[in-house]
């Protein structure tokens, strides 16, 4: 997919650099791993999240396959399926619900995370069946997940098994850098058009919102790339009339100081 996006992007002469970015002066003067220097006159961070996986023998290695996060995304090939939901993360057991559209044999693993008493009713009321006990690891057969083993020795037949994992922007040190204002999780904040807080910088996709998906981040990304070129334009304008107004003043100061 990236080779594809790639070629087509310099299709239209926009080069891409594979680097790393280890800080952003203010200006902008963006500093890569590889020692080069870029200078930019306005910046689109658009650098995503990473999630937070728990440290489950099997969960790296399924994570996209039948490890999965997203039930809009991946809840139609799975459907009609045994399907299990992780709890590590506050939110799980509404993830649970959320999973359940899918499939009449939905289970619910705690693991560590706790339950409310609402929250057990609630899962109760939909048929999703509770199983407390410490999650060991993800039993794998001929490279598909077939169930969830427990450390008191249980091993429970899944097919699929969801997750609501952690997100944390990738860039958020370097935007925080800048001075662009966060939120309380580490989010950049923005307008409707993607601007931060910061003059010149930008910020779309799941950098700005954990939520979006491909589609809603490439809008995003559109949205923020017509407002940075129309900043851009406005501020050659700018440059324009100035240098306009002062080549008129030297030309004005020139006859003025020629002889009659």
């Amino acid at each position: 997919m990236w080779a594809a996006g790639g070629a087509e992007v310099s299709g239209y002469g926009v080069e891409v650099v594979e680097d790393q970015v280890l800080r952003i002066d203010p200006g902008f003067v963006v500093h890569l791993a590889g020692g080069q220097a870029l200078a930019a006159r306005r910046l689109l961070v658009a650098t995503g999240v990473g999630d937070d996986l728990p440290d489950i023998p099997g969960v790296r290695q399924r994570w996209g396959r039948d490890l999965l996060h997203c039930p809009y995304c991946h809840g139609w090939e799975v459907r009609d399926q045994p399907l299990g939901v992780l709890g590590t993360h506050p939110g799980s057991a509404q993830h649970a619900q959320l999973v359940r559209q899918w499939s009449d044999d939905v289970i619910y693993f705690a693991h560590t995370s706790g339950l409310t008493a609402t929250e057990q009713a609630q899962l109760e009321a939909r048929g999703i069946r509770v199983v407390h006990g410490e999650v060991a690891r993800l039993v794998i057969e001929a490279d598909s997940l077939t169930g969830v083993a427990l450390t008191d020795g249980r091993v429970i037949g899944r097919n699929a098994v969801f997750i609501r994992p952690g997100n944390r922007p990738h860039a958020d040190g370097l935007l925080a850098a800048l001075g662009c204002e966060l939120d309380q999780a580490g989010f950049v904040a923005v307008d409707a058009t993607g601007r931060t807080s910061t003059g010149g910088v930008w910020a779309a996709g799941n950098v700005v919102d954990p939520r979006a998906q491909v589609i809603t981040s490439a809008g995003a990304g559109s949205a923020a790339a017509i407002a940075l070129n129309a900043d851009l334009v406005q501020d050659d304008v700018q440059r324009a009339v100035q240098d306009h107004d002062t080549a008129g003043d030297t030309r004005a100061a020139v006859l003025a100081a020629s002889p009659e």
